[in-house]
């Protein structure tokens, strides 16, 4: 089984939606039994005592738009031990993967990539929490994850 964590900023938006986008694609295609798939932050700024905030309402809503639920999530930290539980981690820009990079160390930089060179492209994926376009964030995100699917 493939063991795969993607990485945002604050797990509330672009890593969730990947996660639970990959889900649905998985059970789809009849694959979810091949991978674990779970998402989270390189930041704790979503955490308050302990607890993670749920997914960013306008990103539920589209999720829900599309069939997808993603109620139960709650944000959390990327921390070093989970270089030892993960084979990959699928990072949203540039700033996340170093970020993952420094969390799990140096020696675990080949683990971490970024979900748009699935597409040959050195892009990040759209930020909605700047940008408020939370469509072109789950475009980038469903391109990203159908090439990353296909090569696996």
């Amino acid at each position: 089984m493939r063991k795969i964590m993607f990485v945002c900023h604050g797990n509330i938006c672009r890593s969730p939606m990947a996660e639970f986008v990959f889900k649905d694609m998985l059970e789809k295609a009849g694959r979810q039994n091949e991978f674990e798939v779970e998402s989270s932050a390189v930041s704790s700024e979503e955490i308050w005592g302990g607890v993670g905030n749920p997914v960013y309402p306008p990103v539920a809503s589209l999720l829900k738009s599309k069939g997808i639920d993603c109620s139960h999530k709650r944000a959390r930290k990327i921390v070093a031990s989970d270089a030892e539980k993960f084979d990959l981690f699928v990072c949203m820009d540039e700033s996340n993967l170093r970020g993952a990079v420094r969390i799990l160390g140096e020696q675990n930089a080949r683990k971490c990539v970024k979900l748009m060179s699935y597409l040959n492209s050195s892009d990040d994926v759209s930020d909605p929490w700047y940008t408020r376009d939370f469509k072109t964030c789950y475009n980038d995100i469903c391109r990203g994850l159908s090439a990353m699917l296909e090569k696996m």
